[in-house]
Formats: structure tokens, sequence, C-alpha cells
């Protein structure tokens, strides 16, 4: 019974120690841009001028970067 408890503690301790991997974004690499994107294909990055870069969500919001609208809505209906 003890090596139950020990070894579901051992999993539990792995488990909250391991690193979440941060979603990954799409950003308009333009000055002006101040949204970024889930999706690569988003009706907000089709107006994008200069490249699109591939980022973390955790980075981009570092930066002040906000979810695009159409994402929010899309969002919002799941």
């Amino acid at each position: 019974m003890k090596k139950v408890i020990i070894m579901l503690l051992s999993v539990g301790v792995l488990v909250a120690f391991q690193k979440v991997e941060d979603k990954k974004v799409y950003i308009c690499s333009s000055v002006a841009s101040t949204k970024y994107h889930f999706k690569k294909n988003c009706r907000g990055l089709s107006q994008c001028k200069t490249t699109i870069k591939e980022s973390t969500e955790k980075k981009v919001r570092r930066y002040g970067r906000m979810l695009c609208k159409w994402e929010k809505k899309a969002l919002k209906k799941k």
C-alpha cells in the first residue's frame, strides 16, 4: 500500500512540474500591428502587407498584443 501511495505522489509531482507548451500564434510583423491570431489564414491577417511570423501567445502578450476580434468571435461561438 505504501508503494502505491509513493508512486502516485511521485507521478503527481512530475506532472505538476511538467512545462506546459505555449500556444503558437501568428502576427503581422508590421510596426503598426497590435493583434495576434491563432490561425495563419485568419481574416484579420489577410490585410498584412509585410511578413507573417510565428510566435507564442505568452511572448506576444508580453509585448502588448491583443487577440484579433475575428478570433474572439470564433471562441465565443464554441
